[in-house]
C-alpha cells in the first residue's frame, strides 16, 4: 500500500474517533426532558449510600491526587464523607455545621456564619442528588456522549464564581444516577468525584452522622 495513502486513512480514522468522542449538545427539547427526568428522580431519592474516588488537579503538580472513600446522603441534607485511602479523615455536613475528624483529632465548623461556604454545601448535596437545575442561579448547558449526559452549571452569584466557576455533572443514559461530579475552581484547578457501588433509598441511621 502507498505509504501516502496508508497516512491520509489513519488521520481520517483518526479524525472519526475523535468526533465520535466528543459531546454532542442537546436540542431544547431534549434538555427539557432531561431536567424534568432528572428533577423527579431527585425528589424520590431519600437516600443515597456510595463509595467514591476523588480526583484534586492542582495545575503545580505532575500528577493529581488521588483519594477514595464512601459517602452517606440522607435527605434533606445530612452528609457525611469519609476517607479511607491514602488516609482516614471523615466531614459531615449537619445542622450549619461542618463536623471534622481527622484520624481522631475533631473539630467543628459553623456555616451559618459563612453564606458562601453554606451555599457551596447546599450546592454539593444537590450536585449528589443530581437537583440543580435553577435558571436563576445558573447558566446551564447540556451535552451527551455515547455513556453519559453531561450537564455544566456556571453560577451567576459573584461570590460563589469566586470558589466555584463550573460544576459539572455526568449522569448515567440509563438509570440518570450522578456518576460524576467535577467542580472547577476560578483558578481552573478542579475536584473530580467519582461515585461507585450506588445504593439508593435504604434506611439510615442518623447515628452515622454524629461525627
Amino acid at each position: 500500500m502507498n505509504l501516502k495513502v496508508f497516512l491520509v486513512g489513519l488521520l481520517i480514522i483518526s479524525n472519526s474517533l475523535i468526533v465520535t468522542a466528543q459531546n454532542i449538545e442537546l436540542s431544547k427539547q431534549e434538555s427539557n426532558d432531561l431536567r424534568i427526568k432528572v428533577v423527579e428522580k431527585s425528589k424520590k431519592t431519600t437516600s443515597i449510600i456510595s463509595d467514591f474516588v476523588q480526583y484534586k488537579h492542582l495545575d503545580f503538580l505532575s500528577n493529581d491526587i488521588k483519594s477514595s472513600g464512601n459517602m452517606v446522603f440522607k435527605s434533606p441534607d445530612l452528609i457525611k464523607w469519609e476517607y479511607v485511602i491514602p488516609f482516614k479523615y471523615s466531614v459531615v455536613f449537619k445542622d450549619d455545621k461542618l463536623n471534622i475528624n481527622d484520624d481522631g483529632v475533631k473539630s467543628k465548623i459553623d456555616l451559618s456564619s459563612n453564606k458562601a461556604f453554606k451555599s457551596l454545601n447546599n450546592l454539593i448535596i444537590k450536585s449528589i442528588k443530581g437537583d440543580m437545575f435553577d435558571d436563576n442561579k445558573f447558566e446551564i448547558a447540556y451535552f451527551k456522549n455515547k455513556r453519559y449526559y453531561i450537564v455544566h452549571f456556571k453560577p451567576k452569584d459573584k461570590k460563589l464564581g469566586s470558589f466555584i466557576s463550573e460544576f459539572v455533572l455526568s449522569f448515567d443514559k440509563k438509570t440518570l444516577d450522578v456518576i460524576e461530579v467535577k467542580m472547577i475552581e476560578s483558578s481552573e484547578d478542579y475536584t473530580l468525584i467519582e461515585f461507585i457501588n450506588q445504593e439508593f433509598n435504604k434506611p439510615i441511621s442518623s447515628e452515622i452522622f454524629s461525627n
